[in-house]
């Protein structure tokens, strides 16, 4: 679940963003909307603990952020958060595997050869465990990012422009690829984007949350 009351964040230039409240159940569908630049980014590196809000309240899975220190907001990022950046960041000196077993290293967790296994195969791309990054399609590399955010189940999932670059139908089975993944682990699913299609996929699913993000005031 994530729920904000009166978040803002504001900028050393001294221009603020203030987001409208939200309450998305667990397992619920928030999309960001606006235009690049309007701030959707801020609003996930808050969901995520790594921006600090200047003002108000986030809570994120029964979590108050701002009860959170660095060493405490490290480790609960890594058992809650998974993150799918437009820039996917696969490591190209590493193989699919070691990419995965990377980010175990990195979240403090021994190597789990079994979890690896099973991210892949949840994401189909289990045959490509070998591979460099730089050998795998585009769809490929987005399958192992998205077994990489989800290895460690995370109970919230943040996706920032998914879709973008991407043609209708790529875009259609990336969207459902997300949402089936969310859906399996039982992840609330945050999807920052200003592609109209986003929210044309979930036109027939009922209880998505939209916000639409404005921008800065002074």
């Amino acid at each position: 679940m994530i729920r904000t009351h009166q978040l803002a964040y504001s900028y050393a230039a001294g221009a603020t963003l203030r987001f409208e409240d939200t309450d998305v159940p667990q397992g619920g569908v928030l999309l960001l909307r606006g235009a690049s630049g309007s701030g959707k980014s801020t609003w996930l590196a808050l969901a995520a603990g790594l921006l600090a809000a200047t003002s108000g309240d986030i809570t994120v899975s029964s979590q108050p952020l701002k009860a959170l220190g660095k060493v405490a907001g490290d480790a609960w990022r890594a058992q809650t958060i998974g993150f799918l950046p437009q820039k996917l960041h696969l490591s190209a000196a590493l193989s699919v595997h070691d990419n995965l077993a990377m980010a175990q290293w990195a979240a403090g967790h021994a190597q789990d050869e079994s979890r690896i296994a099973e991210a892949l195969a949840a994401l189909d791309v289990q045959a490509l465990a070998s591979r460099k990054p730089s050998q795998l399609s585009g769809g490929q590399a987005q399958r192992v990012a998205l077994a990489r955010a989800v290895l460690l189940k995370p109970k919230v999932i943040l996706a920032d422009e998914p879709t973008a670059s991407l043609d209708d139908d790529s875009a259609a089975a990336s969207l459902a690829l997300l949402r089936a993944t969310a859906l399996r682990e039982g992840a609330t699913l945050v999807i920052a984007t200003h592609d109209a299609r986003v929210k044309t996929f979930f036109s027939d699913e009922k209880g998505i949350n939209t916000m639409e993000i404005g921008g800065l005031s002074l």
